[in-house]
């Protein structure tokens, strides 16, 4: 679909015609008209070809203004109304994103400019999440100290997750749960193997549990 988008927009500049996304507008109310097969789209495309190619100084005197009302009605049609009385409850991050990315659109008229500041936030928004990590212990009535491992582990909180334990403090016995974690590169790697190794000079032993299959094999990697 992307690469037929992309063809059409090119061509269509030999015809005097504007690149565009056929998504925002053209697809959505397609959508909501009850058009959802290849053929909704194939008409619309072709009616749009006999728009320009033979009606198009026909089309050439339609005043501004009308144009101007019907994109304002696409505009109001193909607008999720819904998000605004859900904006109180999806996350803060992902309201200012969307809040932040109408605003700078609004305000400089540039779509781009936009999406390219939503998707630098979004980004950010993702990795501030992914940096925090915390671990919960207990102990279990075998002597065995459990600590649960929540966060994902990569280079951005292996420094955080080393220092949660207590090496000196533990029992002999130590398990590390990676059942709600995800092992994400060879920091992550490096990370429990310094934490194994700090245990083993106290001379305590680890044992890792609850990997996924993936976090299983980067770990194995690592280790190999």
């Amino acid at each position: 679909m992307k690469g037929g988008q992309g063809i059409a927009n090119f061509i269509t500049g030999f015809f005097g015609g504007m690149a565009g996304c056929a998504m925002i507008g053209q697809s959505v109310i397609n959508v909501t008209s009850g058009g959802r097969g290849r053929l909704s789209s194939m008409t619309a495309g072709l009616f749009l070809i006999f728009l320009i190619i033979v009606l198009g100084d026909l089309v050439a005197q339609i005043p501004m203004a009308a144009l101007v009302g019907v994109m304002i009605m696409v505009a109001i049609g193909t607008f999720e109304w819904q998000s605004v009385k859900d904006i109180a409850k999806i996350p803060k991050s992902d309201a200012f994103v969307m809040l932040t990315t109408i605003a700078i659109v609004v305000y400089t008229h540039d779509l781009a400019k936009g999406v390219l500041t939503g998707v630098v936030l979004a980004a950010l928004a993702m990795a501030w999440k992914m940096s925090v990590i915390s671990i919960s212990g207990r102990e279990r009535e075998d002597g065995v100290k459990i600590y649960t491992v929540k966060g994902q582990l990569f280079f951005g909180t292996m420094a955080a997750f080393i220092d949660l334990f207590d090496y000196t403090g533990d029992p002999d016995s130590i398990e590390i749960d990676f059942q709600h974690s995800h092992i994400w590169d060879q920091s992550a790697v490096e990370a429990i193997a310094r934490v194994i190794d700090k245990y083993q000079q106290e001379e305590k032993s680890v044992y890792v549990t609850g990997l996924d299959i993936e976090s299983q094999k980067t770990l194995d990697k690592g280790f190999s």
